[in-house]
């Protein structure tokens, strides 16, 4: 049986979210129930999504989510990879203001049986919370590619990207987990890394050659794509790529330097989070291309 997941993602800035979408789209074991945009211009991430649903020849609802975390300031109001998008097919309309509903009804439609894959800041993840408290308990599970539980991730900085774009939103989300949360952080993620030219090479056909499009204006000023998105992706469907320790997070909202930051205690009892710990990198990738033939 197939594993049902919804996608809640800021594709069009960081390039890792089209990796991990186009590993979605080709996995056999995979079934993508919808996808959700969050942060500045949801509608240009709904369209880059749309591309590469069109490119694997699937059809996939897509509804553009929140455009600004629920308090403060936006910082990722662009989405500058959509560029790319001229001559490649894609949607251009899509539902307006929808993503947080579509999020509830669609695991209300299936209690028990959803994965939810939040790959960027929290805000639609937060939004439906709020709109149905009883939501993460109807979920089958919740990954999130967020947070930092370590000092190994270094020269990354004591935040974590997505934690931080929505401090709010991310304490919400963790403070109504329901047991079933787990979270590839920065610290296991740096791990999985690959070069520009092994990129170029391996993303040369098919749908990954979608990707590599995508991928030229990150090569400006990148040499390598970190799969951070992709590990959190892959671990639903094989947890042994990574070791998890379970325990309890809470998030930082008292400091503004440190907004977002996560405060980590291991509580193999009781706690209301996992987080992982390890990851075997050459399993990772192996699992990973397999899905491309």
């Amino acid at each position: 049986m197939r594993t049902k997941v919804l996608l809640d993602t800021d594709i069009g800035s960081d390039i890792d979210d089209a990796v991990a979408l186009a590993w979605l789209l080709a996995n056999p074991d995979c079934d993508l129930l919808g996808i959700t945009t969050v942060t500045g211009q949801p509608e240009e991430r709904a369209r880059m999504a749309s591309a590469l649903c069109r490119a694997a020849g699937r059809s996939v609802p897509i509804f553009p989510g929140a455009d600004r975390p629920l308090l403060g300031a936006q910082v990722q109001a662009q989405a500058p990879q959509a560029a790319a998008l001229q001559g490649v097919p894609h949607d251009r309309e899509f539902p307006a203001r929808r993503a947080a509903a579509f999020l509830q009804e669609t695991v209300r439609a299936h209690p028990g049986e959803v994965v939810l894959l939040t790959i960027g800041p929290l805000t639609n993840a937060a939004l439906a919370f709020a709109l149905d408290p009883e939501m993460p308990r109807l979920l089958k599970g919740m990954v999130s590619m967020c947070g930092l539980f370590s000092n190994r991730a270094a020269g990354w900085g004591p935040v974590e990207w997505n934690a931080s774009l929505d401090p709010l939103a991310a304490a919400m989300v963790y403070q109504h987990a329901a047991g079933r949360h787990r979270s590839v952080g920065l610290d296991v993620t740096t791990q999985v890394a690959l070069g520009m030219e092994e990129v170029r090479t391996r993303f040369s056909t098919g749908l990954l050659k979608t990707v590599l499009g995508f991928s030229e204006s990150w090569f400006r000023h990148r040499d390598r794509i970190v799969f951070h998105d992709p590990l959190a992706a892959a671990v639903i469907f094989d947890e042994s790529l990574c070791t998890f320790v379970r325990g309890n997070v809470d998030v930082e909202l008292e400091s503004r330097r440190f907004a977002g930051a996560m405060h980590w205690s291991v509580d193999p009892a009781a706690g209301r989070h996992e987080v992982a710990m390890t990851v075997d990198r050459g399993r990772f990738f192996e699992r990973y291309f397999s899905a491309f033939g």
